[in-house]
Formats: C-alpha cells, sequence, structure tokens
C-alpha cells in the first residue's frame, strides 16, 4: 500500500471541491456570473445543495477555488527552498516552474476566467481577501530567510506584497494583451523589475 500523499478520503474530497469549482466557472461563462446559482452549480456537479455548503460559503469562493489552489501549490513550493536561500530568489525560483505549467494547461480557458473575476466586483473583492490572506502566509515564510540584520517588522509583509503585486502586473499585462508576449514572459519581466532592490 502507497503511504504516501494523501488518503483516499482526503483525494475525494479535493475531487468533489475540484468538480464543484469547475461546473461553477462552466456556468458562469456560459451563463454569467449574474445568472449562477448554488443550487445550478450543485446540480451540475451532481451533488446536493447541503454537499455544496460543506465545501463552499457561495459561488465566489466556489469560483476563485483555483485561484486558492495556485495559491497554495505556490507556498509549498517558497517553503521547500533551500533554507538559506534569499527571499527574493525563493520566490524566483518557486513561481518559475508554476507560471510556465500553468501557461501550457490552462491557455484560452483561464484568459476567459481571469477576465470573468476582473469583470465582477464580487469576485474581485473575493480575490482580493484571498490574496491579502496569502501573503500573510507568505511573509511568515520570508521573514526566516530574511537575513537578522535586515528584519523588521514590516519588511517581510513588504517583500510579499511587492512579490504579489509584480505577479498581478505581469499576469494583467498578458490579461489585456495575451497575443504579445508569453504569461511566463511578462511575470518574470515584472518580477525582474520589482527585485532589483529587494533582497
Amino acid at each position: 500500500m502507497d503511504d504516501t500523499g494523501p488518503g483516499l478520503r482526503e483525494r475525494k474530497k479535493r475531487a468533489t471541491k475540484r468538480a464543484l469549482h469547475e461546473a461553477a466557472m462552466r456556468l458562469a461563462l456560459r451563463d454569467g456570473y449574474d445568472q449562477l446559482t448554488v443550487e445550478a452549480v450543485a446540480d451540475a456537479a451532481t451533488v446536493s445543495r447541503r454537499t455544496f455548503s460543506n465545501y463552499f460559503a457561495g459561488k465566489e469562493e466556489a469560483l476563485l477555488h483555483g485561484e486558492r489552489t495556485r495559491l497554495a501549490r505556490l507556498l509549498a513550493a517558497v517553503a521547500a527552498r533551500p533554507a538559506d536561500e534569499r527571499p527574493w530568489a525563493a520566490l524566483t525560483a518557486a513561481i518559475h516552474d508554476e507560471v510556465r505549467d500553468f501557461d501550457t494547461e490552462a491557455g484560452p480557458a483561464w484568459l476567459e476566467q481571469a477576465r470573468l473575476i476582473r469583470s465582477h466586483p464580487d469576485l474581485l473583492a473575493e480575490q482580493i481577501a484571498t490574496f491579502a490572506s496569502f501573503e500573510r502566509d507568505l511573509a511568515e515564510h520570508l521573514d526566516h530567510r530574511t537575513p537578522p540584520d535586515l528584519r523588521s517588522r514590516t519588511r517581510a509583509r513588504v517583500i510579499a506584497g511587492c512579490f504579489l503585486t509584480a505577479l498581478r502586473v505581469g499576469t494583467q499585462a498578458w490579461v489585456d494583451g495575451p497575443d504579445e508576449a508569453s504569461l511566463p514572459e511578462l511575470v518574470e519581466q515584472a518580477l525582474a523589475e520589482a527585485g532589483r532592490e529587494l533582497p
């Protein structure tokens, strides 16, 4: 028996959560965000309304699940970097493979999703809350990587904030003009520009 990785119960929970997210996104893109209901999402994922509520507080959370999954993966990648690696080096190395893999896997479908999120205030608010939570978690990891003589109460949060801003700018540039450059190119350019003065 393979004891590595999540157990069967956890894998089923992840699969249900992913199915609800995918159903929500599919329906929102087809019918519009305003027409999307929790009942429709549950029906499309062939689960009960109660099951939906066990996983998500509302349709906004269901739609943003993909964002949370990618951020969790990024946080794990940062944590796995060598302990003596400086904060910005760890961040840029961790995001490198993630962005390239994501660009290859997602393509036009994610572009539609990104534009959907940007066009609705409720989804934007949910996205901002998601990134704020991630920024706090990321700062905790970065604080341990910052040389003692450079640490302060705010430095790790500033670095985390700069990283997320650069990531957002690069991603937004791609959303605005996907044919002009690839997502990895734009993200790496934004990170290089943001990181010139960071440790």
